[in-house]
C-alpha cells in the first residue's frame, strides 16, 4: 500500500520535474468525488508572492506523489486550470466542512481533511472528520477527530458526504491507525475493513 495523506497537507507541496526542475506548488486537490479519486492540482508560482498558475496538473501527468514532492515528467503535462476544474471540484469547496451521515442517516460529525493515497494511486480512501457527541460513544468533554474509511460508495449530496453504513463502524484515531484498516492489519483502529 501506497503511504496515506492528508489533502490540507499537499497544499504547497512543489511540484518537480524527473529532471530535478521545479515547476509550480500545489495550491488545491481537484477531485472526482463520485469516483473517489484525485483528478489533479491547482498550482501557484513558486515565489512567496506568487499567485495562481493557468495551468493545472492532471492525474494522469502525475508520475507519483511523495510525502516530498508531486513528480511529473515534464511541464508539458499541464493543461488550463479552468478545463481542470470545469466539472470537478476542489477539495476544499466541497467536502471540507461538509455534513457526514450515513446512508441511514445516522450523523457522523463534519469533514476536517480528505486523506488519499499516494504514490501513483490518487484513491480518497478516508477522511478525518470532527465527529459528533451522538457518534462517539462515552463522555466527551471535546469534539474528538478520527479518521474513517470512505467505505465501497462515497455520494456527496449538497453540502453532506453520505458513507455506507459499514464503513463508519472502523475508524482510527490517527493515519497510521487507518493505514491499517485499509490495509486489513487488525489492531489498531476500531476493526478492520471486511
Amino acid at each position: 500500500m501506497n503511504e496515506l495523506m492528508a489533502a490540507r497537507s499537499l497544499t504547497t507541496r512543489p511540484v518537480v520535474t524527473l529532471g530535478g526542475d521545479a515547476v509550480a506548488h500545489v495550491k488545491d486537490t481537484v477531485c472526482d468525488a463520485a469516483a473517489g479519486s484525485v483528478t489533479g492540482f491547482t498550482l501557484t508560482g513558486r515565489g512567496l508572492l506568487s499567485g495562481s498558475l493557468r495551468e493545472g496538473l492532471p492525474w494522469r501527468a502525475v508520475y507519483a506523489l511523495g510525502h516530498d514532492a508531486v513528480m511529473i515528467r515534464d511541464r508539458r503535462g499541464l493543461v488550463d486550470a479552468a478545463a481542470l476544474t470545469a466539472h470537478r471540484h476542489s477539495l476544499r469547496a466541497r467536502l471540507l466542512g461538509a455534513e457526514v451521515v450515513t446512508e441511514a442517516g445516522t450523523e457522523i460529525g463534519t469533514v476536517l481533511d480528505v486523506v488519499v493515497e499516494g504514490g501513483t494511486g490518487g484513491r480518497v480512501v478516508g477522511f478525518r472528520v470532527a465527529a459528533s457527541r451522538r457518534f462517539l460513544p462515552g463522555p466527551t468533554r471535546h469534539r474528538r477527530r478520527v479518521y474513517v474509511p470512505r467505505g465501497g460508495t462515497l455520494t456527496v449530496t449538497g453540502r453532506s458526504l453520505i458513507l455506507p453504513e459499514d464503513a463508519v463502524r472502523y475508524v482510527a484515531d490517527d493515519l497510521p491507525g487507518l493505514t491499517a484498516l485499509v490495509a486489513g492489519v487488525p489492531g489498531r483502529g476500531r476493526g478492520a475493513l471486511p
